[in-house]
Formats: C-alpha cells, sequence, structure tokens
C-alpha cells in the first residue's frame, strides 16, 4: 500500500514538548505501510525549531517536513501545514500532546470501520503532582473522554488526536478561518461545516494521547476562561450561518446553566467542596454561550501567546 497519512505538528516555542510530540509518532506501531511523512509547522516568527527539527529528521525512517508559518495565528499554522502535503488522510497531533504507539493504527481502523469523516480519540490530561486542589479538574479538563467502543458520533471534537479524510473534510487550499487565528475554534467551524455537508463523526476508542498541560496554564483562570471560550462556540457558530434563531436559543440555555451551576458553585465553595471547580467551568460555558459577540472573545493563540513567550524569556 503507498503511504496516504500525514501527521501535522503546529508548534510555537516548545522545543521539548515539541521533541516529545515527533519521538511519539516515530514510535508509532502497525502503520508503516501508511505514514507518510510528519509535518512540523513553526508558527514562530524566529524560526525556533528549524534546527530541532533538521536534527530529528536526520535520524527518522519516515521523511519529517518542516514549514514556516510566520505570522502567529492557530488556523494559518494549521493551513501552512495542509499547504505542505499531499497525503489523502491528515492526523493532527498538538504539540503539547504525545502520542501512544497504537495511536495512528487505532484511528485509521475507526476510519475503516465507521467510514467516517473525521475521527477523534480519547486524551489523557496530565499535570503537576503539586497543583492542588484543582488537580482533578484540571485533568478532566485538559483530557478527553468518549464512548468505550469505536463507533459513530454525533458530535465533533477538536483537531488535537484527529484523522480527517482530505477530500471530504478538508476543502480549499485554506479550509481553517483565519478569522480564528487568535481566539482558537477554527476547528469548530470547520467541522459545523462538515455537519452541514451530511458528514460524519467517529471515535477511535483506543486512539489515546496524553496531553501535558504548560506550567502556565495549569491554573483554574485559565481553565475557566477557555471555558467560558468553547461556550462561545455554539452561538459563534449559529450566528456565522445567520441562524438567528438558533443564537437565541443557545443565549437563553447559556443564561440557564450561568445561573444554576453558578448557585451550585456558590455553595460548593462555601463548604469548601472541590467540585466547585466544576461548577463553576460549566457556568463559564454558559456565560459563553450568552455573551458570544465579536470583540469578547478570549485570545489563546497567535500575538498573545507570542507576546507572553517573549515576556517570559526576559523576565
Amino acid at each position: 500500500m503507498t503511504p496516504d497519512v500525514a501527521v501535522i505538528i503546529p508548534t510555537l516555542r516548545r522545543p521539548a514538548s515539541l521533541e516529545r510530540a515527533v519521538l511519539s509518532v516515530l514510535a508509532q506501531i502497525g502503520v508503516s505501510d501508511r505514514l507518510k511523512e510528519i509535518v512540523v509547522v513553526d508558527n514562530d516568527p524566529q524560526a525556533s525549531s528549524r534546527e530541532l527539527t533538521a536534527r530529528l529528521a536526520a535520524d527518522a525512517s519516515i521523511d519529517i517536513i518542516w514549514r514556516h508559518a510566520p505570522r502567529p495565528g492557530v488556523a494559518t499554522a494549521r493551513n501552512e501545514g495542509l499547504a505542505a502535503t499531499s497525503a489523502p488522510f491528515i492526523a493532527f497531533l498538538d504539540d503539547d500532546e504525545a502520542a501512544t504507539s497504537g495511536w495512528l493504527a487505532a484511528l485509521l481502523d475507526a476510519q475503516s470501520r465507521t467510514g467516517a469523516d473525521a475521527v477523534f480519540g480519547p486524551i489523557r490530561g496530565r499535570v503537576p503532582e503539586q497543583t492542588g486542589w484543582t488537580r482533578p479538574y484540571l485533568e478532566r479538563f485538559f483530557g478527553r473522554t468518549g464512548p468505550c467502543e469505536t463507533r459513530l458520533i454525533d458530535t465533533p471534537h477538536g483537531c488535537g488526536n484527529s484523522l480527517l479524510v482530505r477530500a471530504t473534510t478538508l476543502p480549499g487550499v485554506a479550509p481553517f478561518s483565519t478569522a480564528a487565528d487568535q481566539s482558537g475554534g477554527e476547528d469548530d467551524v470547520l467541522f459545523a461545516g462538515l455537519k452541514a455537508r451530511g458528514g460524519r463523526f467517529g471515535w477511535a476508542a483506543d486512539a489515546w494521547v496524553d496531553e501535558f498541560a504548560p506550567a502556565h496554564r495549569v491554573t483554574l483562570r485559565y481553565a475557566l476562561t477557555r471555558a467560558f471560550a468553547y461556550g462561545q462556540g455554539p452561538s459563534q457558530t449559529a450566528a456565522v450561518a445567520h441562524d438567528w434563531p438558533t443564537v437565541a436559543r443557545w443565549m437563553i440555555i447559556g443564561a440557564g446553566q450561568a445561573l444554576v451551576w453558578g448557585v451550585a458553585a456558590l455553595g460548593l465553595s462555601l463548604m469548601g467542596d472541590p467540585r466547585r471547580a466544576d461548577m463553576l467551568d460549566r457556568s463559564a460555558r454558559g456565560l459563553g454561550k450568552l455573551f458570544w459577540m465579536k470583540g469578547l472573545e478570549p485570545h489563546f493563540y497567535g500575538e498573545r501567546e507570542l507576546a507572553r513567550l517573549e515576556r517570559q524569556a526576559s523576565s
């Protein structure tokens, strides 16, 4: 069989984490006839991963392609990765993730069995042991769960740990909307379009990856801000489609969630119960559905992340 799968890994100044991610792909088993290449997309204007990628490529058994996307932005990086390969199947792995050895084989098996256009796998969230009372919540937050068996599912997940059929899922030369470069959510827009076209989503129960949350993200404040952004997704997707009745429905649902879970969080906080983190999360997602408007999106990627890294380097 002709190799037909490319793994794309976007990265921004995480050399140790990037190396772990690339090595985990090189350690895949049962896919030697399918894995065509790894594409590392450097989203740093300074091209900081070039030498590391060249070193890894020198010892690799498959091609490792390095591409530079100097304008920071998550959608821009994904589109640049797609431009670097002609593979008909695209797997995405984030640079803070490490795949288990059977990861890609499980994704491919699930796609073959379900016929899905986009297949997703489970994620184990990894946070430092000294995180404190929020550790269980943060491990769940950075993780991903799903059905115990491989099958079709109704709702898509994020691009990290996914396998996409290029012909049906990734239309055009730049399928990821660069309007989401700074805030994220480019995959929400992509998969909403796929669903509208009648596309199907699959779950690969054995396609495990570990996600090692960076230190600056292992805080309740960061997680709740992300939860708010996740909550904005359904309302924003409906707004892009000019489906105002659905926007209104999501806003009503969000208001109810914010109120009910906010009251629950308050009660649990008074008792010092660690479950308050989950209630705050649900309340934040409700607020996101309610306050979805342009200009209220938190920014996690692109210029904001680059500025944070430069402040960290100078301190």
